[in-house]
């Protein structure tokens, strides 16, 4: 059972996981050397735990201890109680959802790993906007594709706002880094997957009249600034964009990964 702890001061050095959250360059450092993600929210906390990861600590405002009460019944973790707007000194922002955890940060397994039980994968490269992997994590999870390749420069898919966008799905969907980036077209092509780079170029197919019916399918998907870089549209087994009114040349990134997996998903065609 967590225990309860009132705290009136919110510079209390037990609180440090939640200092200045809207700081991004902090938090990631922060977060990396400390081991550590948060998750905000009543939802976003409920499905943490339930994915088996492990609380260093609860930080909520009075009124959300009867609702957690359950949650709080079977953590063996503190849980810092302070008011409204202690938290928000804290924090830096107003969390108006009333809610927030520390967890342990989870081991990330080997892409290799993440591959050997996936038929469909969406790879994406250089995205640093939290908010757009976040939802490209929900996309991919709602639309049964079964993995996320990322790479080295990607924004932290167990960044709060990420995790907040991706309604908690980044805690079951399957995700790896990989490393070693240039050689990932390669990795993808020992692993049997044909892969679908998401680019505007002029030999681009239309995403509605490439087959979608291979065993192993890997959507590779770019920064909305620069898209893919040259190495995936000239290597990769099909160039693809979604058709569309001419007088808008492209979609957010989300939800081009949204349309195209729906479009791609397994036994769309046969």
């Amino acid at each position: 059972m967590a225990q309860i702890v009132e705290v009136t001061d919110a510079h209390d050095p037990r609180l440090r996981d939640y200092v200045d959250l809207r700081d991004v360059h902090m938090r990631k450092l922060l977060e990396t050397e400390r081991g550590i993600f948060l998750a905000e929210g009543e939802k976003v906390v409920r499905r943490a735990i339930a994915s088996g990861n492990a609380p260093r600590s609860f930080l909520m405002s009075p009124r959300w201890l009867e609702t957690l009460a359950d949650v709080l019944d079977k953590a063996d973790a503190p849980c810092f109680v302070l008011s409204d707007d202690a938290i928000e000194s804290l924090t830096g922002f107003h969390v108006h959802r009333g809610a927030l955890a520390s967890l342990d940060r989870p081991m990330i397994p080997e892409p290799s790993t993440v591959l050997a039980g996936a038929r469909r994968v969406v790879v994406v490269e250089d995205l640093m906007d939290h908010t757009n992997v976040g939802a490209i994590f929900r996309s991919v999870a709602a639309l049964g594709f079964d993995a996320i390749l990322l790479s080295p420069r990607c924004a932290d898919p167990l960044y709060r706002r990420a995790i907040k966008v991706s309604m908690g799905s980044v805690f079951w969907l399957p995700y790896a880094r990989i490393e070693d980036w240039y050689g990932a077209p390669v990795l993808l092509k020992d692993a049997g997957f044909t892969t679908y780079a998401m680019t505007l170029s002029d030999d681009s197919i239309p995403l509605d009249e490439v087959p979608g019916d291979v065993e192993k399918l890997a959507l590779i998907v770019g920064s909305e600034g620069h898209g893919l870089s040259e190495r995936w549209t000239t290597g990769s087994d099909y160039r693809v964009k979604i058709p569309m009114a001419p007088e808008i040349d492209s979609l957010n990134v989300a939800a081009s990964v949204a349309v195209a997996c729906w479009q791609l998903r397994a036994g769309q065609r046969a």
